[in-house]
């Protein structure tokens, strides 16, 4: 796994450990065995008086080696680079041996430390890296670094001594916020809560560091390392008060998750039973999380998000990214003012188009009305805000447009004014200008199919709301030129989005998988489910809000446009419900109008509506679809099952397709555009969990049941025959193992 450790001993007896291992100094097998035996070496010298421990190229440790924990959880062998030296035994890492290793290790920081150790901390001080810092006497920080314990966003709990010591370093309520929300705290606030215990500059950082070891030798009193530390930890009756309320909040915030109840139990331990008992407990939790499905879905998520930007035939081609500095957006709604939001933020030149001036003045106000929440949330100051309105310029010609690098058109989702817009783009941009759009659901090769540009069309699919959601769909065309994508994902990555790139089709990624998503309630509906049972069950199994909220959020018109699209394309395997159409006859067109599905009032908070049986009732005459009493009944997996596993089968006929280069991009773009579970590692990764022949049985006997709907696809079919992960390679005809 690679990396090292290299001790350097000066005049003055301060030994430098340096952990090198970069990009990021991570902590591999071969760092903490390095880091061992440089430790050992400088407490064994007798002309070493002090450590100062310290990371390559301006990081301290970005934390413990995340690729290592595959080998952790599948129950595989490794050993460690540094078992060919002399000296060295190879060690089974499963084995107690080198469980006990890592423990001793630690240990050894708190314990064996004869000669005191300072952590000089420069750019990241994380999870793992954190805790090495943190089991030193002492901690330098420079004002930028970054100091956090991130774990619980991998499904799993610090586990070199986090929990015990941050306590004792910052209190309590302070070390449950940062464990529990995953943020890091820069350098100064890091020195105003006591966890660093001065700030310097870079260029004094080492030497600070070595002062520093060597006045606490001088001080020749005993030194209290974190472990044993009391002064911040509160009364035992204060303590249990924040850690019920810090249960509270996460069981609220993550019902369906245990690692943070576990995380909370394990610091408590530590305050209660002293810090001994609970480094055991920590350790005992983390090899338990280690090994969970929690933790292996939201480390898929965090090495499939990391993939997203390597797209064959076009990140391996050696193309630079051309630099992109003014971008034209048509259309001031909701999504192109979200889109112009994010932009300005993150530095471009913005030209927003309108048809006329009472358009773009709306336009406009919606982008100062975005940056102006952001100055009252506290995330942008007055000054920022008027830098970066001034980015923003509106105007109503195409005239304007002719020196823009990239367009974005965000109208709505009509064929023939697409096609118009993009032809006017042709005649009015400079040659070399990208054209782009937001469609969400039109095939880009309908929009353009009048043009003659078509090497520099492409989508660009963001979500709403744009300045918020992180998900860029970038998708190509079979003539878009692999310079265009590159250029789009270099914006992407500037504007703070994840990028994942897709083939060209109706839908796209995220809505074509999700189509069957709304169809497959109503369908329930229809046969006699409650619309509010579905919806509870669904926002109990992770997304942020059933369908039919979602329906009411995105309004009524937007439903019924993207859902005639999928109609018409692939009419043998949609339903078409009538209940919508006909709440559209009533004037109900989702939240904006106050009635949808749900009732909404003057805070917009919703609440069930009984007059809709009524509209259920009449789509079931039209449709001929008679209530079946057992739909009444379903069960929470039941609906899970019915309305997710359309969703796996869609996901399956998208990758087959090609339309994914990879099927962890398609957990990334359901997780990131529709809010899937990220604890449960995508919709393709799900499927994986709950089996490829156990989804294919019921859909194909839901299918003889109600209809082409829920027919699985060929892929489907043969992975399940095959018993193979949905996720296995397309070339691929045997299951992987």
């Amino acid at each position: 796994m690679g990396g090292t450790t290299t001790v350097s001993v000066g005049s003055d007896g301060v030994a430098i450990i340096t952990i090198i291992n970069p990009p990021v100094n991570s902590l591999s097998f071969d760092v903490l065995n390095s880091l061992k035996e440089s430790f050992d070496q400088a407490l064994q010298r007798d002309d070493v008086k002090a450590i100062v421990v310290t990371g390559a190229r301006g990081k301290f440790s970005g934390g413990f080696d995340i690729s290592a924990f595959g080998a952790l959880q599948e129950g595989k062998a490794m050993t460690t680079g540094l078992a060919s030296k002399p000296g060295y035994v190879s060690i089974d890492i499963l084995s107690d041996t080198m469980e006990e290793f890592l423990i001793k290790m630690l240990a050894m920081l708190v314990l064996a430390a004869r000669k005191p150790s300072v952590a000089a901390i420069d750019g990241l001080a994380l999870g793992g890296g954190l805790e090495v810092a943190m089991a030193c006497t002492a901690r330098i920080a420079t004002s930028t670094a970054q100091l956090g314990l991130p774990e619980l966003q991998l499904g799993i709990i610090p586990g070199f001594g986090g929990t015990q010591r941050l306590p004792r370093l910052v209190g309590l309520a302070k070390a449950l916020e940062m464990m529990l929300t995953s943020k890091p705290v820069r350098g100064e606030e890091a020195h105003n809560l006591g966890l660093v215990d001065a700030i310097v500059s870079g260029d004094e950082l080492l030497e600070k560091a070595r002062q520093r070891a060597l006045d606490i030798l001088a001080y020749k009193k005993p030194w209290v390392l974190s472990l044993y530390r009391t002064d911040k930890i509160e009364p035992l009756g204060e303590a249990r008060e924040i850690l019920n309320f810090a249960r509270a909040q996460a069981r609220r915030q993550a019902p369906n998750l245990q690692h943070p109840q576990i995380c909370i139990d394990v610091i408590e331990e530590g305050i209660i039973s002293g810090p001994r008992a609970g480094l055991l407990k920590e350790y005992e939790a983390f090899q338990v999380l280690l090994k969970s499905d929690t933790c292996k879905s939201l480390i898929h998520v965090f090495f499939a998000q990391r993939g997203t930007t390597r797209v064959p035939g076009v990140t391996d081609l050696g193309l630079k990214p051309r630099q992109i500095r003014k971008i034209a957006i048509l259309g001031g709604g909701l999504m192109g003012s979200g889109i112009a939001t994010a932009l300005i933020l993150n530095g471009y030149q913005v030209v927003l188009k309108e048809v006329n001036q009472k358009f773009l003045d709306a336009g406009l106000g919606r982008v100062k009305a975005n940056l102006t929440s952001s100055v009252k949330k506290g995330k942008l100051t007055q000054e920022k805000f008027e830098k970066t309105i001034s980015r923003l310029k509106g105007v109503l010609d195409y005239e304007s447009l002719k020196d823009v690098d990239m367009v974005i058109e965000a109208v709505i989702e009509n064929v023939s004014l697409k096609q118009q817009i993009f032809l006017d783009l042709e005649k009015h941009c400079s040659p070399n200008c990208i054209l782009a759009s937001n469609t969400s659901t039109i095939d880009l090769d309908l929009i353009g199919e009048k043009t003659k540009s078509h090497d520099r069309i492409v989508g660009a699919h963001f979500f709403s709301p744009a300045h918020v959601m992180p998900l860029l769909e970038i998708v190509r065309t079979s003539k878009t030129s692999p310079q265009t994508v590159v250029d789009l994902l270099d914006v992407g990555k500037k504007i703070r989005k994840t990028p994942v790139v897709v083939g060209n089709c109706t839908g796209f990624a995220v809505n074509r998988m999700f189509f069957p998503y709304a169809q497959s309630a109503l369908l329930l509906v229809e046969r006699g489910a409650d619309i509010y049972k579905i919806d509870r069950a669904i926002t109990k199994f992770g997304m942020p809000m059933g369908p039919f909220r979602l329906c009411d959020l995105a309004g009524f018109d937007v439903a019924v446009a993207s859902g005639s699209q999928f109609v018409f394309n692939f009419p043998e395997r949609t339903y078409k419900s009538m209940i919508i159409p006909l709440m559209q006859e009533d004037k109900r067109a989702g939240e904006t109008t106050r009635k949808g599905f749900y009732l909404y009032n003057d805070k917009r908070k919703a609440s069930p509506d009984p007059e809709i049986k009524m509209y259920i009732e009449k789509a079931r005459e039209i449709s001929g679809v008679s209530v079946e009493p057992k739909f009444g009944k379903l069960s929470d997996k039941d609906i899970i099952e019915m309305v997710f596993f359309p969703v796996v089968n869609e996901a399956c006929r998208v990758y087959a397709e090609g339309i994914a280069v990879k099927a962890a991009d398609l957990d990334i773009a359901g997780v990131m555009g529709m809010g899937f579970p990220p604890y449960r590692g995508g919709v393709m990764f799900w499927g994986d969990s709950v089996g490829s022949k156990y989804i294919y049985e019921k859909l194909n006997e839901w299918s003889k049941m109600y209809g082409e709907f829920f027919k699985p696809c060929d892929y489907l079919a043969q992975r399940a025959a095959l018993g193979a992960p949905l996720s296995s390679p397309l070339d691929q005809a045997k299951p992987r193992l």
